[in-house]
């Protein structure tokens, strides 16, 4: 707060029942030149979803549990002060942001065991290999229920019995010796789905465990795809979701979208990449 002041930024602390969008609204309204949210993932697609309408910048200050939009953009989650110089003079890309039933997502929206793990308040948990070992238990679990899924995309249609589903904005790196989870770019202009089914249990254990090993390769149970936009219909009057992380119930059959280089990200000076062409990374 004193930092933000000292740089003549406005700031709004949220209090329980706030609406950061309209929060935001007022903002613009009031004349803002430039949005922001110091907050971990869950709470950026919210603002970032004004600052498209209105055309303004917006700056992620990596201030939470999770920070994957910011990482990968390009901030240093070791000095979120340091991001607070980029409503002043920072570095201005235009990177893709993505929608679901309307809702703005900057990293991804998942469906199957793991959203389910959101969902369970007694699940929640900041350590990753406490994560995994709940999403075993879950995936090979009794009371997991099957979730039947049509996937659309350019023409195509699959049909999928999901564990775990996950449509990302930009591709995750995948390949051996790439971080899992990272993004080397945000404008490529595409959607990637990534799925792993209900094959036999041995090949679920392979898949899951490569995953938490940070190697995921093609093969049974795989399925990956990208395009602009997909359709996602399940066998369920609702989906319980997790958009950017934050626990979400969406309708049965959802239209997803890529919305290209739509958003205008401001990054600080001497950040990883803000002397890079805007073009290329991120």
């Amino acid at each position: 707060m004193d930092e933000a002041g000292r740089l003549g930024i406005d700031t709004h602390v949220l209090e329980p029942g706030d609406d950061p969008v309209q929060v935001c609204e007022a903002a613009v309204a009031e004349g803002a030149t430039a949005l922001g949210a110091a907050s971990g993932d869950g709470m950026l697609g919210a603002v970032a979803g004004v600052a498209i309408e209105a055309g303004l910048p917006f700056v992620s200050v990596p201030f939470g549990t999770r920070n994957h939009f910011a990482r990968d953009a390009g901030f240093d989650l070791g000095d979120p002060l340091g991001a607070l110089a980029a409503f002043r003079d920072g570095r201005e890309l235009q990177v893709d942001a993505a929608r679901v039933e309307e809702r703005v997502f900057l990293n991804n929206v998942s469906l199957g065991v793991y959203a389910q793990l959101v969902h369970d308040p007694q699940h929640k948990t900041k350590n990753r290999i406490v994560a995994l070992g709940r999403l075993f238990t879950a995936a090979f679990g009794r009371s997991r229920r099957r979730l039947d899924v049509l996937f659309e995309a350019d023409g195509t249609r699959e049909r999928h019995d999901v564990v775990v589903m996950l449509v990302s904005n930009n591709a995750y790196g995948l390949e051996p010796g790439e971080e899992l989870g990272c993004r080397e770019r945000l404008d490529e202009g595409l959607l990637y789905a990534y799925v792993v089914e209900a094959e036999t249990r041995w090949a679920l254990v392979k898949l899951l465990f490569r995953a938490a090993l940070g190697r995921v390769e093609t093969g049974a149970g795989w399925a990956e795809y990208s395009a602009p936009s997909f359709r996602v219909s399940s066998n369920r009057s609702r989906l319980h979701a997790a958009v950017d992380g934050e626990a979400v119930v969406l309708g049965s059959s959802l239209d997803l979208e890529i919305l290209p280089q739509a958003l205008r990200v401001l990054i600080p000076t001497g950040s990883r990449d803000a002397d890079e062409d805007a073009g290329g990374r991120p």
